[in-house]
């Protein structure tokens, strides 16, 4: 049987941190280890210590190398010179499939993949939105503005892949229904990953790890531990990780509702590490595509109490008694209370770890994305070539 040959593949995306640079960091790992070169392009005026260090593990895994450009969040002049720049630098690389992660990062690979195809070089065009423009509101006009924006750059795309069923059907109500090839692929996490963790000796009873933003809903998480420790009538305990811009206002939040003392905070660390420091993790997020925080503390073995949004009923099942109404604190509340006191409460209500592990491995991901790289190039066989 005919072997294909290894594979030059580029990952373009904005902002170094949080999922989107989780996801592509195992795809690299993964893909490097069955043969392919592998590449990065990304922002360079964002993400701090702890990503530069996660920079560095993967740095001998690049043989298409680490390249960073500034990329500003929002449109900006300042864009044309870094697509100018992408794009001398990707046709140098002569890369076999572009993929695109988030709207900056989408935006780079299929408009400089559709230039370079212009010139005759057959390159496979991926775009994976990551949640990203599809939080935006159709009724409000910068909303119209993104997703008209969204709608016409599909066709600069030879496929769309989303993370979870729920950002297929949200790009299909908001974008319209998909005119070029789409295909589902779950998050996962990697093997050594799959191993549970012992709790500190002082660990906490609830643990919120990932950016201090609104979105993510740390002020829900706050104010619904304030009412759980009221109605349990008993000091508890829980413990915040993580940086971002809203992180002085959580602190305020902290001391006027006087819980200073029974909420630590500390700066960003690897998830395992935080998962050793308390028994329940809780992603009281306003929206989410498929965080990896789920998925990262199922496989250490602890119990999540999550907002039911974006792919995560997928995760946990769409009847878990592990779901909260998303940015109800009072709804919170009562999952933490009975996953307090409730004998097994996690036994019984998170997903048995064979089932799960078989869909949400990054093994299992990364061969799924490599069949899809490696058909949409077969298909287009009859294409120009470099």
């Amino acid at each position: 049987m005919h072997q294909a040959p290894p594979l030059r593949i580029l990952h373009c995306f904005r902002s170094p941190v949080g999922g989107i640079f989780r996801h592509v960091r195992d795809l690299v790992e993964e893909h490097r280890a069955a043969g392919h070169e592998v590449g990065i392009l990304c922002d360079s005026s964002t993400g701090g210590e702890h990503e530069e260090r996660l920079f560095d593990q993967i740095r001998p895994q690049l043989s298409l190398g680490l390249t960073r450009f500034p990329m500003h969040r929002s449109i900006s002049p300042g864009d044309l010179t870094a697509l100018y720049r992408s794009y001398k630098h990707i046709r140098s690389l002569q890369p076999d499939v572009l993929h695109g992660h988030g709207a900056k990062g989408g935006a780079v690979a299929r408009l400089i993949g559709s230039v370079l195809r212009v010139n005759r070089y057959r390159v496979a065009r991926f775009y994976s939105p990551h949640g990203g423009t599809l939080h935006f509101n159709r009724a409000s006009l910068s909303g119209q503005v993104v997703l008209r924006l969204e709608r016409m750059q599909e066709r600069f795309a030879d496929a769309i892949v989303f993370v979870c069923d729920y950002e297929r059907r949200t790009y299909a109500e908001k974008v319209g229904a998909p005119r070029t090839v789409t295909q589902v692929i779950y998050n996962g996490i990697k093997d050594a990953e799959f191993e549970p963790i012992a709790l500190a000796p002082d660990a906490a009873d609830f643990l919120y790890i990932g950016m201090l933003r609104d979105l993510k809903g740390p002020d829900v998480f706050i104010d619904a531990f304030a009412l759980a420790e009221r109605a349990i009538g008993r000091p508890l305990s829980a413990l915040m990780v993580g940086d971002g811009p809203d992180r002085d206002r959580y602190v305020e939040m902290m001391a006027e509702r006087g819980l200073g003392r029974r909420i630590r905070m500390m700066p960003a660390m690897p998830a395992r590490t935080g998962f050793a420091m308390a028994e329940n993790v809780v992603v009281p997020s306003r929206a989410e595509a498929m965080p990896y925080i789920v998925l990262e503390a199922l496989a250490a073995g602890k119990a999540v109490i999550a907002s039911r949004v974006g792919g995560i009923p997928e995760v946990l099942g769409e009847s878990s008694a592990g779901l909260a109404m998303p940015g109800n604190a009072g709804d919170l509340a009562r999952i933490m209370i009975e996953a307090l006191t409730t004998a097994r409460w996690r036994e019984i209500n998170m997903p048995k770890p064979d089932a799960f592990r078989s869909v949400f491995s990054a093994s299992v991901m990364a061969r799924s994305m490599l069949d899809l790289y490696q058909n949409v190039l077969d298909k287009g066989q009859d294409s120009p070539t470099r």
